[in-house]
């Protein structure tokens, strides 16, 4: 097939989606208003309230949702074939993902940028508040953990990536001084000098890794989680301004920017997907997502389509940096299509390697030796590319191969697919530390929030103390995942919490919308709720059925402590998501049916 036969048509949707879709929604369910005050402005203290110009808040939204998700997942559920991760890209990110995020983050603007539990607590009852909260800190922790362990998988000993990431870390605090504090409002020029200093790492990065200095950053994968601990701790403690606005800003050029190149290049070659558009693991038993194709590939591709973690980015951050209202919309819904953009380009990228080179790439060898395959290219490719891409489970090396192949198929580019690879890893790896960092913060905020209701110096943001120990406290939570885990279990755990959650953000959008008084308009959320919470309960049962209760009891003693840990998280997280459905539920009927006024703050709003 092909692959510019499925690439233009969702082109052309998620164009539409956007232009009408949206347009919608900011009229009808929103009414957005740039006469209002936005929180930036209102509380603004130079640290976390920072009113933010549209595009570069753009950036960092952009920058900040899109992680390792919509990368991987599409790359791992190829597993399936390419028809089933295409629709549910498309549909999902045009009727419910970006739905999800818009309305998030017009709700947590318009109540002065507060988190998606206190949200709760007031859109619906303080029992979903603290339901919502403890299903939220769980997803922190487990979606940080699956993003990270990807950078993890694809930077072990691998000095030419490590070089290249580590660069981007002091160029975006340069990049920060340069546009907040020395030469304020030359945005462009700290982008043009962004670009060239990333472009430059990745040249820089060859010569070096051919040097006596690769030892410098050749690490193994506990000392690369060691790092990515270090520096999110640092991201989440220092001002918005120093390294994660700029940072955001800096990679949200790097990430669209290749995805439109990979676009491009897809049409130009216009390589054929060699993935069937159904495979026979369809029904289940496939050495990558060991469940069928439903429910699995709807929690497999999170990101992309629909991701609760977004709702955290969009009452996190986010708000308190909003100029005015009608940025949400950009913001909001267009970030989310471009995401969607990026999960359908990893999905071809993936799709075009032959099936036994995908496999080969994405499972260990005594996994592959039972397949009954045996590569094609993997050899030559692991010689273009100078790395050793066998046996790389995640999805980032298998990804970055295929990106490379595309690119070097254009007129001029063969002799260069190792430059293009490492560009790949490179990019990759921008996007999930970006939401690492982003994340960590987030997950800071709400775990000062929700601890400052116990004693309340603990929810003072500005506090130096009480962010450091809460930063600790969520950096440790996802290291020990990656350090004890592996993608197998991770991944579906992330999955099934990341889908639980957006469950949760859209049933508090329908209670703002119904509490607003615009009930007709409620199934813009409430449809999408009803699929993804049907299907993420039903994946999550079959995981504890099928793969976390086997581990937690089975014959390899090794495996008891992350299975019973993995069954105990998404069991937590599965009964928090129910009880916040029927206690929002209730409140719907009572406020529809007149026995019950809206919140005050809704009515005000």
């Amino acid at each position: 097939m092909p692959a510019l036969y499925i690439i233009l048509p969702i082109l052309c949707i998620l164009v539409v989606g956007y232009r009408y879709y949206s347009a919608f929604i900011a009229a009808k369910v929103m009414a957005l208003d740039d006469s209002r005050t936005t929180p930036a402005h209102k509380h603004y203290d130079g640290q976390n309230y920072y009113p933010t110009s549209r595009w570069v808040l753009f950036g960092h939204h952009f920058a900040a949702i899109t992680g390792s998700g919509p990368l991987i997942g599409p790359v791992l559920a190829a597993q399936f074939g390419y028809a089933p991760g295409f629709l549910w890209l498309v549909a999902g990110v045009v009727l419910a993902g970006a739905v999800h995020d818009f309305v998030i983050l017009w709700a947590s603007v318009r109540r002065g940028g507060k988190s998606l539990a206190e949200i709760a607590r007031r859109e619906i009852s303080p029992f979903s508040g603290v339901m919502a909260a403890i299903a939220i800190m769980f997803l922190v922790v487990i979606a940080l953990a699956g993003l990270g362990l990807v950078v993890v998988n694809a930077l072990y000993n691998s000095p030419w990536g490590t070089f290249t990431i580590a660069a981007t870390i002091p160029l975006s605090i340069f990049m920060g001084y340069y546009m907040f504090q020395w030469r304020k409002g030359k945005t462009v020029e700290a982008t043009i000098i962004g670009v060239f200093g990333i472009t430059l790492a990745v040249i820089l990065g060859k010569p070096l890794a051919d040097s006596a200095y690769a030892s410098w950053f050749t690490y193994g994968s506990e000392a690369l989680i060691v790092f990515l601990a270090l520096y999110t701790f640092m991201a989440s403690v220092l001002p918005v301004w120093m390294l994660l606005n700029p940072r955001g800003y800096l990679c949200s050029f790097m990430k669209i920017g290749i995805i439109l190149a990979l676009a491009g290049g897809v049409m130009l070659v216009n390589p054929h997907l060699l993935m069937p558009a159904f495979t026979k693991y369809d029904a289940g038993g496939g050495p990558i997502i060991p469940g069928p194709l439903y429910p699995f590939v709807f929690i497999t591709i999170a990101c992309g389509a629909i991701s609760g973690f977004h709702a955290l980015i969009s009452s996190g951050t986010t708000p308190k940096m909003v100029e005015k209202e009608s940025d949400i919309r950009p913001v909001g819904y267009l970030a989310m299509i471009c995401e969607g953009l990026v999960g359908v380009m990893a999905l071809t990228a993936a799709c075009v390697l032959h099936p036994a080179d995908y496999y080969a790439i994405n499972t260990s060898h005594a996994v592959f030796a039972t397949l009954g395959m045996t590569p094609v290219n993997l050899a030559m490719l692991s010689k273009e590319v100078h790395e050793v891409v066998a046996a790389r489970p995640g999805g980032a090396v298998s990804l970055a191969v295929g990106m490379a192949q595309v690119f070097s198929g254009l007129p001029g580019m063969r002799g260069l697919m190792d430059y293009w690879y490492h560009f790949a890893i490179m990019f990759e790896a921008l996007f999930v530390l970006t939401t690492l960092d982003a994340g960590t913060r987030v997950g800071r905020f709400l775990l000062q929030e929700f601890g400052g209701r116990i004693y309340a110096p603990i929810g003072k943001t500005t506090s130096i103390t009480w962010s450091v120990i809460t930063t600790t406290l969520i950096v440790v939570g996802w290291g020990y995942f990656i350090w004890t885990g592996s993608i197998s279990t991770i991944w579906p755990m992330f999955g099934i919490a990341n889908q639980l959650l957006a469950t949760v953000a859209l049933a508090i959008g329908t209670s703002c919308i119904i509490n607003l008084r615009r009930a007709k308009y409620a199934w813009v959320t409430a449809a999408p709720m009803l699929f993804v919470g049907v299907t993420t309960l039903s994946a999550g049962w079959l995981s504890i059925r099928d793969n976390f209760g086997p581990m937690a009891v089975g014959a390899d003693p090794s495996l008891h402590v992350q299975g019973w840990v993995d069954l105990l998280c998404t069991g937590i997280m599965m009964i928090c998501v129910t009880l916040v459905l029927a206690d929002a539920c209730r409140q719907w009927i009572r406020v529809l049916s007149g026995r019950a006024a809206p919140p005050v703050v809704v009515a005000e709003a």
